[in-house]
């Protein structure tokens, strides 16, 4: 049965609905939306393969995005799954109130375990709840959930002590070295470039105005992931190709024998550019081309 949606132009109408209406409908004849409470059964959760719950949780997550929350009789599904739980998977996050992990999935009581810890790292505890998830209760996939602008990350990039976080921090210390090793950028949580940094740093090897003439481009990296591999698209755009070649040139070390440090955890694997004419008086400008 579909889920009536409310004008989300009218909060106050649509509260008042929410409120007032009894169970089946109301005197005048509005039906009450209808809340989910099933809870998921050990018969539903054997038959799940991981690739089918990473695509529940997928869609979930599209449903968070749109604002669509499933609507869920929250009291009713606690009765239903008060003697037993076999949820579909267990998740991995920092503890930061802003990534709600059943919200950003749609999921509900009985639907997935949740591990919270400052920095989502790793320990004895988080792992023997792991086990206990998928070894005991059957849980059939892992997740573990990252989110921007984290302040455990950033204290461990700042080498921040202070009482019990110390400990804390210790954990995730040593993959902000690795980075910093590899990567050989920033070293502080502002992200300012730091003027020590190593002639390797990207941040010094495509520095735009170190370049003569300058090599202006906007650019991005998007983050990219299937189910085998993963790595970066970077699209970048300019008035001409000569600033983006006379930056992948520096890059490379052709010039000086320094070769970015961006290299040593990634490879660049195609690449392709694309010219795109200029807009004059309103209009795309195609006299380059003899039109």
């Amino acid at each position: 049965m579909d889920t009536p949606k409310f004008n989300r132009s009218l909060p106050g109408l649509a509260l008042l609905l929410v409120s007032c209406a009894s169970q089946g409908s109301t005197d005048s004849g509005i039906s009450s939306p209808a809340l989910r409470e099933e809870v998921l059964t050990a018969e539903e959760q054997a038959a799940l393969t991981p690739y089918e719950v990473i695509e529940l949780l997928r869609q979930g997550n599209q449903r968070f995005v749109r604002n669509d929350l499933t609507l869920r009789d929250h009291s009713a599904m606690v009765r239903r799954s008060a003697g037993a739980q076999y949820p579909k998977a267990i998740v991995l996050s920092c503890v930061d109130s802003r990534v709600p992990v059943e919200d950003v999935f749609d999921r509900g009581i009985g639907d997935v375990f949740v591990a919270r810890v400052a920095g989502n790292f790793v320990n004895p505890d988080i792992l023997g709840s792991m086990e206990f998830a998928c070894g005991v209760s059957g849980a059939k996939l892992i997740l573990v959930m990252g989110h921007e602008h984290c302040g455990a990350v950033k204290a461990a990039i700042d080498g921040v002590e202070v009482g019990n976080i110390t400990g804390m921090l210790a954990r995730i210390r040593p993959a902000v070295e690795a980075a910093r090793a590899s990567y050989g950028g920033a070293a502080r949580s502002d992200n300012e470039e730091l003027d020590d940094a190593p002639e390797s740093a990207h941040v010094k090897r495509t520095a735009q105005e170190e370049f003569e003439p300058e090599a202006f481009v906007v650019r991005r990296s998007m983050p990219w992931a299937d189910a085998t591999q993963e790595g970066l698209v970077f699209v970048a755009f300019g008035r001409s190709f000569d600033a983006f070649e006379a930056q992948l040139i520096r890059m490379s070390g052709a010039e000086d024998g320094v070769v970015d440090a961006l290299f040593r955890f990634t490879r660049p694997v195609t690449g392709g550019y694309f010219w795109c004419p200029p807009v004059k008086d309103g209009k795309l400008d195609l006299t380059a081309m003899g039109m």
